[in-house]
């Protein structure tokens, strides 16, 4: 035994000498984080990314302390100010942030929430009963990411007011003066050390606001926007009496409804839960779900429990009354949830998130509590409007028939994509390369400029497909119609991934954030495969197949090419969503001009500002040719390779999708089937249109 023990202290031994050339590893080696940071070593853990989402996410996080107050019971009016120096400033008429010392650590309860990670009434204190902030790192994550940040408040008719640089107090809590309201201010300007240059989106405030007004009904929230062109309207102010029901109002607004909107609400096991709903005409299914305010992107329990039962009640409703024949067979939750628009809102008490970013619900009682309410709420809503029933009934059998063709043509196209390059279409040129992360498809406009892609291409990872004319406008046609599009099915079998036609926010598939935002030459992502995802249809969207990661639009520069090209966005965002949401999604730049000095002097110009710039700094015009392309075809392939398809030269614009629900409103006014919405859009921005090309 002792020879044992002195082996043992002999192995420590050696142990803790270190090898020749390394450092000593002992406990100083250990670095302990004080205070904030480590929000400032890791912001990404807290906030995201250090990009444009984690820059815009810092107001939320602010703003949501405000909303926790309107929930407790004691804020009527919010106000979020985007000033001009950059700096943001919330408002809000709550009970303020406790100001009293705190007994534990000896400071004040302000400078508890705005400097230390998980504090805050959130943790079974008793100051909430339902919250958003689960973490409790929110505020104070700001505090640590912000250059400055300066709190005011007001309460016990006393005004409070603290200052910190990054995440550090200045100095105590102090007092300022009087005070005849309550509430808090928080104003800081974030940190340009950790963001880099700080551009804001007024949009992504207004998308997020509006939200929280729809959801939070006869709460007030004021946006001000103190960087806005003079002319233009600085201050909106959202307010919502009917809440929800006027959210999904919103959202059918260009759908033709097919009834009045529904709503239901109720209690149950301290779960509260609200759901508006209203079938329209068209063909997408577009269901919203929020947890305490939270927009959960991926859906979950809540979400489960709406499918069950509004598909359990709309096949009770048709077969009680005949709709549904006995040797029929029920009708999928795909077929009952066309062209249904839906809100759900819950709130609890202990609320369970998959991650920081909470974007699913886990709590296994809400499936039940959401499915009671909506089953008894949708029953009785079917059996006093038979009009409207009648009308749901007939749009979910239509919907089953042309599902039923639509899965024969998916079957058709995952048994062709089986057999690999054998079953690709002829028209593709496809690359060497078999890694998809290194790989790119050209979806080229026409015969011509298809070949003089192929010829300017490099062929080890560049793909070429050319589109005959103009794809069919998906907007307007049911899935079995654009599945029999050889344009469309040709465009299916090059990608490789099968087509969702999902909602915007179901458990399956979905995310959410007007407009499909594009970012000059933007990073590529690597080809991040995810899982099958169930859409719509019975077909099945695997992105586990995508064969390229970069999927490049390559229309002319003139009207067509830009019709060509929404088609095909609309396409993507209909039927493959997760490749615009994942980044894989681009639009070429080509060129307007070419402008050749003397004999080997060559300029490109992507518009008329950019080729009179240019011909400034050329010195002898005499010997200068300006050629205009009017379209692809016109130019040659070294032309095409050396402006639009070299990734040493290139340009071009990856697509995004900023606000999902603003997004699909502008995919259904563009090219959706009223009129009257299309002539106000193009009247309200026919002055901002640029490029238009007079000679097409």
């Amino acid at each position: 035994m002792a020879d044992d023990i002195d082996a043992r202290e002999n192995l420590e031994d050696i142990n803790e000498q270190p090898k020749a050339g390394e450092p000593k590893y002992d406990a100083d080696n250990l670095q302990i984080l004080k205070g904030l940071e480590a929000v400032r070593m890791r912001p990404a853990m807290y906030i995201g990314d250090t990009g444009s989402r984690g820059l815009h996410h810092l107001f939320t996080e602010v703003v949501d302390n405000s909303i926790d107050e309107h929930l407790a019971g004691y804020c009527t009016r919010i106000d979020v100010i985007l000033c001009a120096d950059n700096s943001v400033k919330v408002v809000d008429n709550g009970r303020g942030i406790p100001t009293d010392m705190h007994s534990e650590v000896g400071v004040s309860g302000v400078e508890v929430a705005m400097t230390m990670l998980h504090a805050g009434g959130k943790f079974g204190g008793g100051g909430y009963k339902v919250s958003g902030g689960l973490h409790g790192v929110g505020v104070s994550a700001v505090n640590a990411l912000s250059e400055w940040c300066e709190v005011r408040v007001c309460r016990n008719e006393t005004c409070y007011f603290q200052r910190y640089e990054r995440g550090v107090p200045c100095e105590p809590l102090k007092e300022i003066g009087k005070a005849e309201a309550t509430g808090t201010t928080t104003t800081y300007l974030a940190d340009s050390e950790i963001f880099g240059e700080i551009v804001y989106h007024p949009e992504v405030f207004v998308s997020r606001l509006r939200e929280l007004a729809y959801l939070n009904k006869g709460l007030s929230i004021a946006f001000t926007n103190e960087q806005a062109p003079e002319g233009e309207e600085k201050t909106r102010v959202f307010h919502y009496e009917n809440g929800i029901a006027e959210f999904v109002e919103a959202l059918n607004r260009n759908k033709n409804p097919l009834h009045k909107v529904v709503f239901f609400s109720g209690d149950r096991d301290e779960t509260a839960a609200e759901v508006a709903l209203q079938y329209n005409e068209s063909y997408q299914e577009n269901i919203l779900t929020f947890a305490n305010n939270i927009h959960t992107q991926e859906g979950g329990t809540h979400l489960s429990g709406f499918k069950t039962a509004i598909t359990r009640v709309i096949n009770n409703y048709a077969r009680k009354n005949n709709l549904l024949k006995e040797k029929d067979p029920n009708l999928s939750g795909d077929d009952v949830r066309e062209g249904l628009a839906a809100v759900i809102s819950v709130k609890l008490l202990r609320p369970q998130f998959e991650g920081q970013t909470k974007t699913k619900l886990g709590n296994g009682e809400v499936d039940g509590v959401v499915n009671s309410i909506v089953g008894e709420g949708l029953s009785e809503f079917l059996e006093e409007n038979p009009t409207a029933a009648r009308r749901i009934i007939d749009k979910a059998l239509t919907s089953h028939r042309a599902r039923e063709a639509a899965r024969r043509a998916a079957d058709m196209v995952k048994r062709q994509s089986a057999m690999e390059n054998a079953s690709l279409p002829g028209k593709l040129a496809d690359c060497i390369e078999r890694d998809p992360a290194k790989c790119e498809l050209f979806i080229v406009e026409g015969q011509s400029a298809g070949g003089n892609a192929k010829a300017g291409r490099n062929r080890r990872n560049q793909a070429i497909l050319p589109l005959r004319g103009k794809i069919l406008n998906v907007e307007k046609a049911r899935m079995d119609k654009a599945l029999e599009n050889e344009e469309i099915k040709s465009l299916v079998a090059a990608i490789g991934t099968g087509i969702t036609h999902s909602s915007m926010d179901n458990a399956d598939d979905e995310d959410g954030q007007l407009d499909l935002e594009v970012t000059e030459t933007a990073p590529v992502n690597g080809n991040e495969n995810g899982n099958g995802k169930k859409n719509g249809n019975g077909a099945t969207f695997d992105l586990s197949r995508l064969r390229y990661d970069r999927i490049i639009i390559m229309t002319d520069a003139d009207v067509d090419g830009s019709h060509i090209c929404t088609l095909l966005l609309t396409f993507f965002f209909r039927y493959m969503k997760p490749l615009v949401e994942d980044g894989h999604i681009y639009i070429a730049q080509p060129p307007f001009y070419r402008i050749k000095s003397g004999k080997d002097k060559i300029y490109y110009a992507k518009n008329d500002e950019e080729r009179d710039a240019i011909l400034r700094t050329i010195s002898n015009k005499k010997d200068t040719m300006v050629t205009r392309f009017k379209g692809l075809g016109e130019m040659d392939a070294e032309d095409l390779a050396d402006t639009t398809m070299d990734v040493d030269s290139r340009t071009i614009a990856q697509v995004h999708v900023e606000d999902l629900i603003e997004a699909d409103d502008l995919f259904t006014v563009l090219l959706g089937d009223q009129v009257e919405p299309r002539k106000a859009f193009i009247e309200a921005h026919a002055k901002e249109v640029t490029n238009v090309d007079w000679h097409a």
